[in-house]
C-alpha cells in the first residue's frame, strides 16, 4: 500500500507542475533560450514530451481501479519520451547552450525533475511487461516530431535567428548532419526505452523473490 501510494503522489505532483510549468511559459512576457512564449512553445520536444507525460499521469489516475495495460504502455512511452528529453539535455543541449540556461526557471522542473520522477516511478512501480514492440512505439513521440521538425526545414528554410526552424540547432553542420543526429537520437530513445524496461524487470524479479 505504502509503495502505491507513492506512486500516486508522483503522479499528482506530475499532472499539477506540467500544466504548471507550461503555462508559466505561455504567459511569459519574453523569450529565452530554448523558451518561448504563447503557443510557439509547443515547437519544444522538451514541451510536448512533458505534456505527453502529464497526460498520461492523468490517465493513470483516472483508472487506478482498473488499471489496463495500455495505461501502463502510455506511462512507459511518456517515461522514455521525457527521459529522451532529460539526455538531450545533458549530452548536446547543456554544452551547446549552457547548462544555467537549461536548468533554470520552468526548465528545471521539465528538464530535471520531470523526467527523472517519470522514469524512476516507471522502473520501480510498473508491474506489466514491457515486450520489445513496446520499446519500438516509444520510439514513435521522437520519430514523429522528427519529421515534422527536419520537414519543416525543408520546406521552408533554416531561416536566422530568433525566427530559425532550427531551435535546436541540430541542422548547424548541414541538413545531412541533422538527418543523421536524427538517426542517433531515435536509435538512442530506443535505447533509453531498453535500459528502462531491463531494469524494471530486475526491480519485479527481485520483488518477486
Amino acid at each position: 500500500m505504502k509503495k502505491i501510494n507513492t506512486r500516486i503522489l508522483i503522479n499528482v505532483f506530475i499532472e499539477i507542475i506540467v500544466p504548471y510549468s507550461w503555462l508559466r511559459m505561455v504567459f511569459s512576457t519574453s523569450d529565452g533560450v530554448l523558451v518561448s512564449t504563447g503557443l510557439r512553445s509547443l515547437k519544444y520536444f522538451t514541451i510536448l514530451s512533458n505534456l505527453l507525460e502529464g497526460f498520461a499521469s492523468v490517465v493513470f489516475l483516472l483508472n487506478l481501479k482498473n488499471e489496463k495495460q495500455w495505461v501502463n504502455l502510455l506511462k512507459y512511452v511518456a517515461a522514455v519520451s521525457v527521459g529522451l528529453t532529460f539526455l538531450v539535455v545533458v549530452v548536446f543541449l547543456g554544452p551547446l547552450f549552457g547548462y544555467l540556461f537549461m536548468f533554470i526557471g520552468v526548465n528545471f522542473w521539465l528538464h530535471i525533475i520531470v523526467p527523472v520522477l517519470a522514469m524512476f516511478e516507471f522502473v520501480i512501480y510498473n508491474r506489466e511487461r514491457i515486450t520489445v514492440r513496446d520499446n519500438m512505439i516509444a520510439t514513435l513521440p521522437m520519430v514523429v516530431y522528427g519529421i515534422f521538425y527536419l520537414g519543416n526545414i525543408i520546406i521552408n528554410g533554416v531561416g536566422q535567428w530568433p525566427d530559425t526552424n532550427d531551435w535546436y540547432g541540430f541542422v548547424s553542420w548541414g541538413l545531412a548532419v541533422g538527418i543523421l543526429i536524427f538517426f542517433v537520437i531515435i536509435s538512442v530513445t530506443y535505447g533509453i526505452g531498453l535500459f528502462l524496461r531491463k531494469i524494471n524487470d530486475r526491480v519485479k524479479k527481485n520483488g518477486n523473490k
